[in-house]
Formats: C-alpha cells, sequence, structure tokens
C-alpha cells in the first residue's frame, strides 16, 4: 500500500501552493491571535441581565438575557453596551474563572451605547485602551465576547472602514465608528474589538443581520471619554437648546446672497419657554446656520457642537429670519 503525505508548506487549501517563505507568516497570525486571545480573554465577562421591560410594556418580565463586557480596571470598573443592560432590575458578571459577581449600574449613556458597571471581587485583570486615532483599514480586528450565551467565543478579522457613523436608540449619531467583518452575533455586544496588542479599539455594538461582514464597534477614544465621565459623575453631559426643529433645504439663491457653507439648516418648529436655556431670542420659522462660527447643516451637526463646554456659557448663533442672515445669543442649558 502507498501512502502520501503533504505538509501545510506544500498545498494550501483549494489546492493552492504556499511557498516556505509565506508559511511562517501564515504562522504568525495564528500566533497573534492565540496570544491576544491568552491575554484578553480573562478581562472579557458575560452580562447577564433579569427583570427588563419589554417595549411598550410597563412592568419588567422574569426573562433573562445576555451580552458581553470586559473588565478596564483592577478595581472593578467594566464596560458594556448600554442596550444590554437598559431596564434591567438585575445584573451580575459571569467571569472565565466561573464566579457569578452581583453588578451595580454606575452609568449609561444611550447616545454613545456605553455603559459602566463596578464588580467587586479579587485577581480582577484589566484590558487596556489603545490610541483608535491611530488605526488602519486593513489591520487586524479581534472580537471577543458571548454570541448565543456562548462564552468566549473569538472572531478575527480586519478593520473594513474608519469614521462611520451610527444612529443611537436615542436618537443621535454615534461618531467614530469602526467598521469589521470579524463577525459578531446576538450577545456579542458590549465586548471588546482589539488589535494585534491585546489592546481595546471598540466596543462591539452592532451588526446589519441582513448583510454578511457589516460590523460595527464604537472607538476606543469615545469609549474612554463616556467612561471617564459616566465615572465621574454618573451621566455623560451635553448642551440643550430647548427648540423642535426639522431640516431644511435653502435655495441657491439663500446661500449666494447670504454666503452660507450648508445647503440645509434647522427649520425652528417650536421654542420651549422657561426651559432651562435662554432662548428666547429664537423665533418659530428662524432657520439656524451656524452655531459658533462653525456651519450647521443638520440637528446632527448641532448635537456635535453641544459639548459640555458649551453648557451656561453664552453662545453665538447664526439664524436665517426672513432669508436674511443674523446673529443671536443663547445659553445652552444641560439635557437631562
Amino acid at each position: 500500500m502507498i501512502t502520501f503525505t503533504q505538509s501545510s508548506t506544500d498545498v494550501a487549501e483549494g489546492g493552492g501552493s504556499v511557498s516556505p517563505q509565506d508559511a511562517p507568516l501564515l504562522d504568525a497570525y495564528s500566533q497573534t491571535v492565540v496570544n491576544v486571545a491568552k491575554k484578553v480573554s480573562k478581562s472579557v465577562v458575560q452580562i447577564k441581565v433579569s427583570g427588563k421591560k419589554e417595549p411598550r410594556s410597563r412592568t419588567p418580565n422574569e426573562g433573562q438575557g445576555t451580552g458581553s463586557g470586559f473588565v478596564i480596571s483592577s478595581d472593578g470598573f467594566v464596560i458594556t453596551n448600554n442596550h444590554v443592560v437598559a431596564g434591567a432590575t438585575k445584573i451580575s458578571a459571569l467571569l472565565q474563572d466561573g464566579r457569578e459577581l452581583e453588578a451595580q449600574l454606575i452609568g449609561r449613556d444611550p447616545a454613545t451605547d456605553i455603559a459602566v458597571l463596578k464588580i467587586y471581587g479579587d485577581a480582577l485583570k484589566a484590558v487596556p485602551f489603545g490610541n483608535s486615532k491611530n488605526l488602519q483599514v486593513g489591520q487586524i480586528a479581534i472580537a471577543i465576547g458571548n454570541p448565543y450565551g456562548f462564552q468566549y467565543t473569538l472572531t478575527a478579522g480586519v478593520i473594513s472602514a474608519l469614521g462611520r457613523t451610527l444612529r443611537s436608540e436615542s436618537g443621535r449619531l454615534i461618531d467614530d465608528v469602526i467598521q469589521t467583518d470579524a463577525s459578531l452575533n446576538p450577545g456579542n455586544s458590549g465586548g471588546p474589538l482589539v488589535n494585534s496588542f491585546g489592546e481595546v479599539i471598540g466596543v462591539n455594538t452592532a451588526v446589519i443581520l441582513p448583510a454578511q461582514g457589516l460590523c460595527f464597534a464604537v472607538s476606543s477614544n469615545i469609549t474612554a471619554q463616556v467612561a471617564g465621565q459616566l465615572i465621574m459623575q454618573g451621566r455623560v453631559r451635553r448642551g440643550y437648546l430647548g427648540i423642535a426643529g426639522q431640516l431644511i433645504n435653502l435655495t441657491d439663491r439663500i446661500m449666494q446672497y447670504n454666503q452660507l457653507q450648508t445647503k440645509t439648516g434647522i427649520y425652528i418648529v417650536s421654542v420651549e419657554a422657561d426651559g432651562v436655556s435662554y432662548n428666547s431670542e429664537f423665533r418659530p420659522g428662524d432657520i439656524i446656520v451656524g452655531f459658533e462660527g462653525k456651519p450647521v447643516g443638520s440637528v446632527d451637526d448641532l448635537h456635535k457642537l453641544l459639548t459640555e463646554t458649551t453648557i451656561g456659557q453664552r453662545s453665538e448663533v447664526t439664524i436665517l429670519r426672513n432669508n436674511l442672515a443674523k446673529k443671536i445669543s443663547v445659553i445652552p442649558g444641560e439635557l437631562k
């Protein structure tokens, strides 16, 4: 009887040849993923929630839900998604070593889908943040989580795109979203997306179900900023003008006459009287086209500019009134 053997350096999947020079590269990729799994997996926790209210229901149900999270400090701060824990009456975290610890909700931010929990236990291993500004399309992206309740499942892929935007449940846009083809499934939400050094570069948050390989993560820089505010203040502070508005297109004539940089603006439908902000100079029918010298073409543009630093500070708003540009003053309040 004659037997034939082939090494991995001779034949690749599908019958293609792999040169001896390429074989170490393939092995290096595998080793990178293995090392990241060993380094990060102990920091990943399974989030268990119960008593969540169903949509359109005023009473909690007895069912349970699961998600993922990861430890960011040795004293037990854990990051997950807002939608994983929103409305829950009981939250716990299951560690890789089998311990299940009660989790306290420190704060959550629906606008970025980030939440921070606190667990109390010994020998908690934290995972560090990487700088998402240094990311490049094509680099390795590794997602670790608990899809469908299976603990510590790892998927690997690449960063497909950077600088995406994603609409959160609150209606605001999440900026600086990372797109990856590392597979995400229900239960992966809140888990870390890490680079080849085992640093967190994003928080897995969403997947487009009908599509293949369209998965999204909130960048590590935004996550770190939001988490810091949630830990210190229990919330993220944002400015508020007390108006209701909608997008409106501007004519070429209006744009040219007023030397505007945007083709659209925010048409003010109503103004909240006696609100938390000074906004009495607004009139229904005004069109907002600028804030503090920066062009405003949509409600999303305005949201980006109404940061914590604008709260209680007099700001200049450029409006169109009777099709003529005019500058007025406002003092944003704090969005509750």
